[in-house]
Order: C-alpha cells, then sequence, then structure tokens
C-alpha cells in the first residue's frame, strides 16, 4: 500500500490539503494517510500525529518567542515522518514551518518524494530562497500563473493547478432563516482563524458594529468562526451585548451566510478569493504589533496586503492596515459602499477580471493527479 504524510500548519493549509485529499481518495482509495493536520483532514479520517494548534504560531516576535518549541516540534515532526516511510510527503503553505522539516526529511530518505502545494510568495519577497528550494523540493503547486516564472528560471517542476477556493462548489441550498430572522440584510466578518488576530481584531470590529448600529437597524452580522474559537467569538459578542450579532463555523453553513450578505469585512488572506468568488464587495483589514509590523516593512517588496490588489497593481479593494485599521475607518469605508451601489458593482467587475485568471475550475484534480503520478 503506498503512503502519503501531509504536512500543514494552519487552518487554511488544512483546508487546502482537504479538497486535493478528497480528490485523490474518490481515484484511489489504497492509500493510507498520516498527517500533521486540523478539523479539515480529521472529517476525511485522517489522522494527525499532534494538535495542529501546537505549531499555529503567527508573526516573526511569536515565533522568537516560541523558537525552542517550534524546533522541538520540527524534529519530532521529521522523526514521526521518517518512521511512518512515506511515498509522498505533501507539505501545504506556512513554508518556514513545512519546508524546514522537507528539507530534512530530503536529507534523511531521499527516496521520500517531497510536493509542496502553495508556493512561498517569492515575487513579494526573499526570491533568493528559490535556490535553495531546487536541493529538496520535487514538485511546486501552484496557485498562481504568474509564479511560474521563478521556479523555472530554478529548472524546480511546477504545475499551475488554479485555487482550490475558486472552483465551483456543488449548489446545496441551505436554510439560514433561523439563523437571520427579520429578513436582515447580512454582513460577513472574518476576523481571522488565530488567536492573536482575533485579539488584535475583535475589539475593533466590534467597535465599528457599534458604530453601524447608530446608522444601520436592519443588518445581522456573522462572524466566521473556525470550531476552536466559535464559542470565543460568541462570549466576546454577548459580553457586548450585541443582538444583532453571530458566529459560525459550521463550514456549509458559512458558505450560504457569504452567498447571501451585502458585504463582506475580512482579514487579509486567502478567504478574500472566497469572498470574490461569492461577488460580494468588500474590504480588507489587518493589524499585528509594532515590531511585527516594522519588520515586514522592511523585508516585503509589494505594494499591497491583497492577492487581488497586487495581482492588479491597483487598490481594487480597500485595504485598511495598521494604524488605519480601526472601527472609524471601517465604518466609513462601508458606509461609502453601502449608500453607492455602483461603486460595489465597480469592485467586483474589477476583482472578476482578475480572479478569472486565478481559475482553472479543477484546481484539486490537478494536484490530486501531480500526487498521483508520483506515487
Amino acid at each position: 500500500m503506498k503512503k502519503i504524510f501531509i504536512l500543514t500548519a494552519e487552518p487554511s493549509g488544512d483546508k487546502l490539503a482537504s479538497t486535493v485529499i478528497s480528490k485523490l481518495k474518490q481515484s484511489n482509495s489504497d492509500i493510507e494517510y498520516l498527517s500533521v493536520g486540523g478539523t479539515y483532514l480529521n472529517s476525511l479520517g485522517i489522522k494527525s500525529i499532534y494538535d495542529q494548534k501546537e505549531v499555529t504560531y503567527i508573526g516573526f516576535t511569536s515565533v522568537f518567542l516560541n523558537l525552542f518549541k517550534i524546533k522541538k516540534k520540527i524534529n519530532e515532526t521529521v522523526e514521526k515522518i521518517i518512521e511512518f516511510k512515506p511515498d509522498i510527503l505533501f507539505s501545504v503553505d506556512s513554508p518556514d514551518f513545512t519546508l524546514r522539516i522537507a528539507e530534512k526529511v530530503k536529507k534523511i530518505n531521499p527516496n521520500i518524494r517531497t510536493i509542496h502545494f502553495v508556493a512561498p510568495q517569492v515575487w513579494a519577497w526573499r526570491e533568493s530562497r528559490v535556490k535553495k528550494f531546487k536541493s529538496f523540493l520535487d514538485h511546486v503547486l501552484l496557485l498562481f500563473p504568474f509564479e511560474k516564472k521563478y521556479f523555472e528560471k530554478e529548472n524546480i517542476q511546477s504545475t499551475f493547478t488554479g485555487h482550490p477556493l475558486l472552483e465551483n462548489e456543488e449548489k446545496s441550498k441551505i436554510d439560514i432563516s433561523q439563523i437571520i430572522k427579520d429578513h436582515k440584510k447580512i454582513i460577513s466578518i472574518f476576523p481571522g482563524s488565530r488567536q492573536s488576530e482575533l485579539n488584535i481584531h475583535l475589539p475593533i470590529l466590534i467597535d465599528f458594529i457599534k458604530m453601524m448600529n447608530k446608522k444601520y437597524n436592519d443588518i445581522f452580522y456573522v462572524f466566521h468562526s473556525t470550531n476552536e474559537f466559535n464559542s470565543f467569538t460568541q462570549e466576546k459578542l454577548i459580553k457586548e451585548n450585541l443582538k444583532n450579532c453571530g458566529s459560525i463555523s459550521d463550514k456549509k453553513i458559512k458558505s450560504e451566510i457569504l452567498k447571501s450578505s451585502i458585504f463582506a469585512v475580512a482579514k487579509s488572506g486567502t478567504v478574500s478569493l472566497e469572498i470574490c468568488n461569492a461577488k460580494i464587495p468588500s474590504v480588507i483589514i489587518y493589524k499585528m504589533n509594532f515590531i511585527n509590523f516594522l519588520i515586514i516593512k522592511m523585508l516585503i517588496k509589494v505594494k499591497y496586503a491583497n492577492i487581488i490588489n497586487i495581482a492588479a497593481d491597483d487598490e481594487v479593494i480597500p485595504e485598511l492596515i495598521q494604524a488605519n485599521c480601526n472601527s472609524k475607518n471601517i465604518f466609513n469605508t462601508v458606509s461609502s459602499y453601502l449608500n453607492d451601489n455602483q461603486l460595489m458593482k465597480i469592485q467586483i467587475d474589477k476583482y472578476q477580471e482578475i480572479i478569472n485568471n486565478f481559475k482553472t475550475n479543477k484546481s484539486s484534480e490537478i494536484a490530486a493527479s501531480v500526487l498521483t503520478s508520483s506515487l
């Protein structure tokens, strides 16, 4: 029996990996899996060697403060992978963790094929990393077509898959009338999937909603959460006595809520692509501690935080980052869109042009076929 070890380090990677593995399971049932994964891979019956939360760190200072723990986890993971003897090590995103492991595994056992999904953002910073990848990566699966040139330059095998989050999902209507009562309009809110993000974003977003409630009385705000932080988010909303808010963690309900929304406020990240795919206008927010921000500002070589804006080389979707990420600015931006239907249409039309270049509508199948051909 062939074996695949799936290596992720955060919920978004877990989700992406699950879309590929679910396709692979449909075409090939004779594969044994083991992982460092979360709820999505777990739902496919794939065991994780430890809780993914143990390695989900964000920002330079968090990594620095947990350096010893991370190094220990890297060594522990390498040991478990070597012990498992997989035919393929399938690493997904989080390159500072997953690729360190892939490099060590390849040195110990060169026969293990290393396939990485979600190319490190060498187009944004540290392009020189590509030369190093050549020594331990057999194949890189690319989300965006413009990435291919960086890997071809070093003769690293790569395949453009398109983005799985932009694939056409099965159309199954879910009744959300029990969640959203009184026919209120919906604004979807994506505060982040990490504790550090929630700690910073939730107070800002709660203040934003309080400001909105003074102007609008027909909107219900839905926080898109994870299983891990759903209760935490709900408790914060209850404590603030916000009656027109809720927090949802169910994947299918979240998808239906998003499609039914009039607007979205989202932390910078891959979720923006899901919002664009649902044709919902949005604003992007992000705030981190000041030291992390200074370090990133020195290293980064792109103007924008959001992939849509980076690809367009224009602020198609408004970005409120760091000092600009405050409740007043979010309120002003959202209000300006809600008061101008044409402004919303212009944003949607512009980003549809961009994301059409990111689509193959068979991303998971392409990635799964690369895995199959490497077994």
